[in-house]
């Protein structure tokens, strides 16, 4: 990043040392912008794109304290890397700068040799941090990764209302059996792209992909108005995606596929299981297997898509559904109504 410029802010209340300093920044290849104290400073960092911030403490209107405390306390600004400038030399006011998050601490007049070495250091800790959110928001949904950047990782659940969806496509084994392998492959990754088009398109997120199956879920991390609603637009989207792209095999002479998908609502534990070293986040409850049961219970039911009575109860008459009747599951008690969810494309 030093290397090509970075864009950095210089807050200063002093003309004279915004100019030498901004002047010096732009030799260096840096782009620089100037703010001449506090709040004009958040007020900027809010509306662009900086790279690195140059602080001064003793500052009008909103001082360098007042500015890191609010920087802090944002997490869209909490990792952009603060070097502060200041005539201030008591130890205890370093500390406090270094406590409420800035980098470095260099006093008043700036050796500009030492200047440039810090801030190159900073601009490289803010890379690899970069890099380390990206591989982040590779590996994870993106709700997941804006929870993980919000609210930090910790082992460890809460509960909350949701609604889960579980996936699979039908006879994937024999299908498997018939095809090259990288035939699977290929039908697997459009497969996949398909359904997480339909579930993130109505605010879900897939959570687990094992083979042919995939679980979903609707309300977490992020609270989902009308999570049960939102899930079960999303199957119908799923099942007719599936047949218009079944449309397609079938005119390169491929087997058409099918998948059934089951739908559940009430209260789950959500949140990252594992170790610190590798861990996912999930959610675990009796919603999750009830979910996964009704999926199971499209091949008998000979139906696409399956919903539980808590969510047929929150959908409240909105969309067309079909009483099946009650049914056992194993590890339930009692008998759960199972409802069946009409689509344009029955799978």
């Amino acid at each position: 990043m030093a290397e090509r410029g970075a864009r950095l802010l210089v807050a200063d209340d002093n003309k004279v040392n915004r100019l030498l300093l901004t002047r010096s920044l732009e030799l260096q290849g840096h782009r620089v912008s100037s703010a001449e104290n506090g709040r004009v400073a958040l007020e900027m960092l809010r509306a662009e794109s900086f790279d690195l911030v140059l602080l001064d403490m003793e500052m009008p209107e909103l001082d360098g304290f007042g500015v890191l405390e609010q920087m802090v306390g944002d997490h869209k600004l909490r990792d952009i890397p603060v070097i502060v400038t200041s005539s201030l030399e008591g130890l205890q006011d370093i500390v406090r700068c270094i406590e409420l998050g800035a980098d470095d601490y260099l006093n008043k007049p700036v050796n500009p040799v030492l200047l440039k070495a810090r801030i190159n250091s900073s601009l490289e800790k803010k890379r690899l941090r970069d890099q380390q959110k990206d591989l982040v928001k590779r590996f994870a949904t993106s709700e997941v990764a804006d929870d993980m950047e919000q609210s930090g990782f910790a082992l460890g659940g809460r509960r909350v209302q949701a609604t889960v969806m579980f996936s699979d496509i039908r006879g994937f084994t024999s299908l498997v059996e018939s095809q090259p392998p990288e035939e699977t492959i290929e039908l697997l990754n459009t497969y996949y792209t398909l359904m997480f088009d339909a579930i993130t398109g109505h605010g879900g997120v897939v959570n687990q992909m094992i083979g042919d199956g995939l679980m979903a879920i609707f309300g977490a991390p992020q609270p989902l108005d009308a999570a049960p609603l939102a899930a079960v637009r999303a199957a119908q989207d799923m099942v007719e995606m599936i047949a218009l792209f079944n449309v397609e095999r079938v005119g390169l002479d491929k087997a058409p596929i099918r998948i059934g998908i089951g739908v559940a609502s009430g209260e789950v534990v959500a949140g990252y299981t594992g170790t610190q070293q590798r861990a996912t986040y999930t959610c675990i409850g009796d919603t999750v297997n009830l979910a996964a049961r009704l999926e199971a219970h499209t091949k008998e039911a000979g139906r696409g898509i399956l919903v539980d009575g808590a969510t047929h109860a929150a959908l409240g008459g909105q969309l067309p559904l079909e009483l099946l009747g009650d049914v056992v599951f194993k590890g339930k008690a009692l008998a759960v109504p199972v409802f069946a969810v009409k689509t344009q494309a029955q799978a």
